[in-house]
């Protein structure tokens, strides 16, 4: 499997970056001619990964949140969000529907929603260093070129 195409993206996690990382990601996916649920679930997983560093990994203080999609010739795409923010201290537990470490509400659903729309998701973590989220997605339909 080779990489055909390679976006990095890094930005502040500000909450109004939230909507400019899923519109940036789909843009950039744009070439693939995905349908528009294809896209529809990429951007809602790219939003909650996002959302996720913003609330969580950050949650006293702005840091840097980094984005790599990867496209390759079998029509996969691997997204990765990484943060270097306080990091997750029990992975499996943080992954289980309806749980939260937010003092707001919240539902505790980001990645099970994450899981639904996308093929694949890997979490790692490590505490004080950060949480890298890998997800991935084969695109059915796609007309474009891969030279």
């Amino acid at each position: 499997m080779n990489v055909t195409n390679e976006l990095n993206l890094n930005f502040i996690s500000k909450s109004t970056n939230e909507s400019f990382a899923r519109a940036a990601v789909s843009a950039f996916l744009l070439f693939l001619d995905p349908t528009i649920a294809e896209l529809a679930d990429i951007k809602t997983a790219v939003s909650e990964a996002v959302t996720n560093c913003i609330v969580h990994a950050y949650p006293n203080y702005i840091g840097t949140i980094y984005i790599n999609v990867k496209v390759t010739d079998q029509n996969k795409i691997i997204i990765k969000i990484r943060d270097k923010g306080i990091g997750i201290k029990d992975v499996k537990q943080a992954i289980k529907p309806l749980f939260t470490t937010s003092k707001e509400e919240r539902a505790g659903l980001g990645f099970a929603v994450m899981q639904s729309f996308m093929d694949n998701v890997k979490v790692r973590s490590k505490e004080g260093s950060g949480t890298t989220v890998i997800m991935e997605k084969t695109i059915i339909r796609t007309n474009y070129d891969k030279r």
